[in-house]
């Protein structure tokens, strides 16, 4: 028997494997249930009891000289430099991974800000809670003014004087507090109005407002800017067109329509068969305005327009469902992983 554990010792010391494979072959072959370890136990068991003693001792030594010798060649195999590639087709191309992409609301309202930046307008930005004289008063409209009923107004306290902005003039009022004609300013922000939540309207939403005081600024300044704003932001061929309209802070006031970029202007659901989307609001400074906000009427005059950047995102990507911008549903807004 001493002479079989010798021979298995001598086996154990001369194994070289070359794959994880003959490791494994080796390991059932030694130490598996039918393996050459477990014959050895069963004559073991009539060996003569005055050499169990030394018996027992050797192979004791020879199981454990097996199971180290095992796990020193399958660490030595899993280290290797070449384990790490193994089985993987180097020359394949990778598979990219998914990346985020910006919001279409951050989008469309980047492209905005960028086409008014490049008429030369700087962008101006206020506090999303604001007090009464910023939001309303200093924008002609009075205490007990009708128009006030135009915006269901979020308000802070019991007060009526502190409250979530309904549109970002204010940050118009607080521009011409400080500074001084000209100014060219464009004001994006997050609005919000006690609406109910539907397809169409949300009790959030984001609006971008531009503002343009100085000497001799006429109707026809911005017309043009208008224009040239609707054939930037949906292509060269389209057309705008400007009905009569009513804003305290604004006067003479007028809606904006742009032709419909969908059906190019022959009638479509989304137009209802007009050939015309409404985009903004817009119109010349009321005098009352300016001098709220001391700056002299006489000598001054300009333009204000607004436009809300979920509609105009709305007309420029399809989109027909304003709760899709604020639902995070990420199979809508992997639509727009290929937007710049």
């Amino acid at each position: 028997m001493i002479d079989k554990i010798n021979s298995l010792l001598k086996r154990v010391e001369e194994f070289r494997p070359k794959a994880e494979a003959e490791i494994e072959e080796f390991r059932v072959r030694m130490l598996g249930r039918k393996g050459e370890m477990n014959e050895l136990f069963e004559e073991f068991k009539q060996v003569a009891p005055e050499l169990k003693k030394e018996l027992g001792q050797r192979i004791n030594a020879l199981k454990n000289t097996i199971a180290e010798t095992i796990t020193r060649y399958k660490t030595e195999m899993e280290n290797r430099p070449e384990a790490a590639g193994a089985g993987i087709d180097m020359t394949r191309p990778g598979t990219a991974d998914r990346i985020g992409s910006r919001h279409p609301i951050s989008l469309v309202r980047n492209q905005i800000v960028d086409i008014f930046t490049r008429l030369g307008y700087t962008v101006a930005e206020g506090p999303e809670i604001e007090d009464d004289w910023h939001v309303f008063s200093a924008l002609n409209f009075p205490p007990e003014h009708p128009a006030r009923d135009m915006q269901d107004t979020f308000f802070i306290s019991k007060s009526p004087d502190i409250l979530l902005r309904t549109h970002t003039s204010s940050i118009q009022v607080r521009t011409m507090e400080r500074s001084k004609p000209p100014i060219r300013v464009i004001c994006p922000g997050r609005v919000f109005r006690n609406e109910a939540i539907s397809y169409r309207a949300h009790c959030i939403f984001h609006q971008v407002e531009g503002l343009f005081i100085d000497e001799n600024v006429s109707f026809a300044d911005l017309k043009q800017s208008i224009l040239y704003f609707a054939k930037e932001m949906f292509g060269e061929k389209a057309r705008i067109r400007m009905r009569p309209s009513y804003f305290p802070f604004t006067e003479p006031s007028a809606e904006v329509d742009v032709s419909c970029n969908l059906c190019g202007g022959r009638g479509c659901n989304v137009c209802k068969h007009t050939g015309w989307l409404e985009i903004m609001g817009c119109g010349m400074v009321d005098p009352n305005v300016l001098e709220a906000s001391g700056i002299d009427s006489g000598k001054y005059s300009g333009f204000a327009f607004g436009m809300g950047v979920e509609r105009i995102s709305m007309l420029k990507y399809g989109v027909k469902d304003l709760r899709l911008y604020f639902e995070n549903d990420v199979r809508f807004l992997r639509q727009f992983d290929s937007v710049l």
